[in-house]
């Protein structure tokens, strides 16, 4: 079997892990040339690269009302209720979020908090393409909505006809958000960075995209714009023992490899015989997708690796950090302790990936290509800055003035050490 990997040692790890790759040299250069036009150019080079990528002539920029209203009379009964249940369980999963502002007296007379305020200015981006991705607004608006900005830009991008997805605009009345473009790619990207006459210039962009959009984000957060986090092709790892469905365990892979070509999928399993029953189960479930030829493509990337000792296999798993690790044994909960890298985790036979995508209620924007490492998923937090504060009575300095006096003198710090001084004379 390709890309079957039995027991293969710690030393191999980092070689069978590996992530599809592609020279980025030439595409940051493109990229950036657009990038700066836009920068230069304003509107006319965002209007001049809609024509030339997207293949049609703007005139306005942004979704007009009655574009919303028209959308909302396409979407269907059954859809607009199925995208209700979902803004419920993602809007209690995040208020659950909010953190109440406490105040600590560190020293008596000192007084230290920290208060979350929220990022004024932010750009989501919502892929179109092949795969309108309304769930992703929905991730990403409801908790710039409930954090508070003040100020939400949305950029996706339009069909041949200067349309934008209904079920995007729907979603984006919906949650309450009114500032739409209908632009994409890089120069979405750009308009949003550097701002236009139509679209105004945010603090923070949030949203995935294809390999143009990550590196336009990349290159915008070195110039210091921030971004919600490194981002790659979508991936999943499952760990599979004797205990899971192997038709499940599949299922879950190939939902995986349908978003695009160079998705990747990693199995991790206990033995042959579960991977034997694994496969089996893809071959046939793969000829039944409309998107089959983008999976069977996704899958030429996949790992099959047998792991017979349990925590090796997440030993393993940790290295590699997936942005959603499925852990489908009877003993999840369990096993998910071993878990110290990931995105998301779904736990036993009936937590789908799928769910996480659309409406358990935790957050589908998740780090990638192992940044799961050292980053986690959009939150509420992602919306927020967290302020710290501090009210110091005069008996408050008087208490820890002569050690703040003390460590600024050592550091040689002298006007530091004066600033106290001066007070307590």
């Amino acid at each position: 079997m390709k890309n079957l990997f039995n027991n293969p040692p710690s030393s191999e790890w980092n070689s069978i892990l590996k992530r599809p790759a592609f020279d980025s040299s030439q595409l940051e250069e493109s990229v950036s040339k657009i990038l700066l036009d836009i920068k230069l150019n304003g509107e006319e080079a965002v209007k001049k690269y809609v024509l030339k990528f997207d293949g049609v002539d703007l005139k306005e920029l942004r979704v007009s009302d009655s574009e919303i209203e028209a959308a909302i009379l396409l979407v269907s009964t059954d859809l607009k209720a199925a995208i209700a249940v979902a803004k419920s369980n993602i809007e209690k999963f995040h208020f659950s979020q909010i953190q109440k502002v406490e105040k600590i007296e560190t020293t008596p007379g000192v007084i230290c908090w920290r208060k979350s305020v929220a990022i004024q200015k932010v750009g989501l981006y919502i892929p179109g393409g092949s795969a309108p991705l309304f769930s992703t607004l929905l991730m990403l608006g409801i908790p710039a909505v409930m954090a508070g900005c003040s100020d939400i830009t949305v950029c996706t991008p339009c069909d041949k006809n200067g349309k934008v997805n209904p079920v995007i605009l729907y979603v984006a009345q919906l949650i309450g958000i009114k500032n739409i473009y209908k632009i994409g790619g890089v120069q979405a990207i750009a308009a949003m960075a550097y701002g236009t006459i139509s679209i105004p210039q945010v603090y923070k962009i949030f949203g995935p995209g294809n390999q143009y959009v990550t590196c336009a984000k990349k290159l915008v957060n070195k110039e210091g714009l921030a971004i919600d986090m490194p981002a790659g092709p979508s991936e999943v790892a499952v760990y599979a023992d004797q205990t899971s469905n192997a038709a499940f365990v599949a299922a879950d892979l190939l939902s995986q490899a349908e978003h695009g070509i160079d998705s990747q999928v990693v199995l991790v399993a206990s033995s042959e015989k579960v991977v034997e029953e694994i496969q089996k189960e893809l071959d046939l479930q793969l000829l039944l997708l409309s998107r089959k030829e983008i999976a069977k493509v996704a899958l030429n990337n996949s790992r099959f690796i047998i792991m017979d000792d349990e925590t090796a296999a997440f030993n393993l798993l940790n290295e590699y950090a997936a942005e959603h690790l499925i852990i489908a044994s009877d003993n999840a909960v369990e096993l998910c302790e071993k878990v110290i890298n990931a995105g998301s985790v779904f736990l036993g036979h009936y937590s789908p990936e799928s769910v996480g995508d659309y409406a358990s209620g935790t957050n589908h924007t998740l780090p990638t290509n192992g940044y799961a490492k050292a980053y986690s998923g959009v939150s509420l937090d992602s919306f927020v800055k967290k302020i710290t504060f501090q009210n110091l009575e005069k008996e408050g300095l008087k208490n820890i003035g002569p050690s703040v006096e003390t460590m600024a003198a050592a550091e040689g710090l002298d006007a530091h050490k004066n600033a106290v001084t001066i007070r307590m004379l």
